[in-house]
């Protein structure tokens, strides 16, 4: 995704295929958010994004990208909680 596309989806704000979070720890939120996307209620057949370091307002919050946080979010594909596995890039 290159950095235009990452500021359209911004400025799009939040809708059923594009959700924003400034938590870096809410795997419960992380794991919904994939899960929604997943399932394409709505039917759109293209990726959903949930963008991290970026509060409902479309504002930078500041947040590192951490080893952690990207751990964090890759272990939400592999521990088993979300069927069948999504795709998941970072």
């Amino acid at each position: 995704m290159t950095e235009e596309q990452l500021a359209e989806l911004i400025r799009s704000h939040e809708a059923d295929r594009i959700g924003f979070t400034v938590s870096t720890r809410d795997t419960d939120k992380f794991a919904e958010a994939v899960c929604s996307f997943a399932n394409d209620l709505p039917d759109h057949r293209q990726p959903g994004h949930l963008i991290i370091g970026i509060d409902n307002a479309g504002r930078f919050a500041g947040i590192s990208v951490t080893d952690e946080l990207l751990r964090n979010l890759g272990g939400l594909r592999d521990d088993g909680s979300i069927q069948p596995l999504p795709a998941i890039t970072a």
